[in-house]
């Protein structure tokens, strides 16, 4: 039998089939390509964007940091947080877009290196000022721990004059060498007669020497009076007032005497506003606030 002859028209419909097939089959394969390319680009697309928000995340945690440590920042540091706040607030805005384009990308890691620099430098400054507060702080305590020490020596040295000066003050106050105290009254005539009777004395005349001592200071010195009758009552008037041995006190009687450092005889009469009564007056003299010394007399 013989073999069937194509003619020239079926020919051609084959090789137009054939070519049909074959361009079928190359736009499936770069259909294929294109899908596989997009879902490779969607994926890195994807995978950049979780690296940007991890990235961005960090950056805000090292801004937490900071605030926890609870520093006194000065208002350029403050106003450099503010900024970048700002600016991990729109990145974060732009991350969370659905479709972002690769230039979008590209832009956000150029921000994102950007703002990883200025935390770095923004870190050394936070650095730098702690350690300045450190060394503030030792600074102070240090002034603190000199001024204590300064303020405790003031303490002792005043505590030292103190006692210096009481001392300089007692060795050189006005102390009693001999004294002694008569009753006297006073005749018509003006003429004094000393008595040993409570019933006839009407003054108490004190006679005193003051030992001699050449640190005592020279010229005028008040000198007070305190006399008690033998029920041991004061025998002073309200008003009169003066300071001794740190206390305020009431005396009977004062006079101001020009002590020279000499061997002078200095006589204080006192008048009794009251009768006299049996018994033993006392007399306990004062001078700059110190106890010169007492002296008794008995009155029959």
């Amino acid at each position: 039998m013989e073999p069937q002859k194509i003619n020239k028209g079926d020919r051609n419909k084959i090789y137009f089939l054939v070519i049909v097939i074959v361009a079928l089959i190359g736009t499936n394969a770069y259909l294929f390509f294109k899908d596989r390319q997009q879902s490779q680009k969607f994926v890195t697309v994807s995978t950049e964007k979780d690296k940007l928000r991890l990235e961005v995340e960090k950056i805000e945690v090292e801004l937490d940091k900071v605030n926890a440590l609870n520093l006194d920042l000065n208002d350029k540091l403050v106003e450099e947080q503010k900024l970048a706040r700002e600016k991990i607030k729109e990145l974060k805005v732009s991350l969370e877009k659905n479709q972002i384009t690769q230039g979008e990308i590209d832009k956000a890691n150029v921000q994102i290196n950007e703002l990883k620099t200025f935390v770095k430098n923004y870190n050394d400054q936070i650095i730098q000022l702690q350690k300045d507060n450190i060394f503030l702080k030792n600074s102070r305590d240090s002034l603190e721990s000199s001024l204590k020490s300064i303020s405790s020596k003031n303490s002792n040295l005043e505590s030292e004059n103190s006692n210096l000066n009481a001392k300089v003050k007692t060795a050189a106050a006005l102390k009693l060498q001999t004294a002694e105290i008569i009753a006297f009254r006073t005749k018509s005539s003006g003429k004094k007669i000393e008595v040993t009777k409570s019933s006839t004395a009407e003054k108490l005349s004190v006679r005193f020497n003051i030992i001699p001592n050449e640190l005592a200071e020279k010229g005028h010195h008040n000198i007070y009076l305190r006399v008690f009758d033998p029920a041991g009552n004061l025998l002073a008037d309200e008003g009169n007032r003066f300071e001794a041995e740190g206390q305020e006190m009431q005396f009977s009687h004062s006079i101001f005497i020009n002590y020279n450092n000499d061997e002078s005889t200095y006589v204080i009469d006192w008048a009794n506003p009251k009768p006299f009564i049996k018994g033993i007056y006392t007399v306990i003299l004062y001078a700059d606030g110190i106890t010169m010394g007492k002296a008794q007399v008995d009155l029959k």
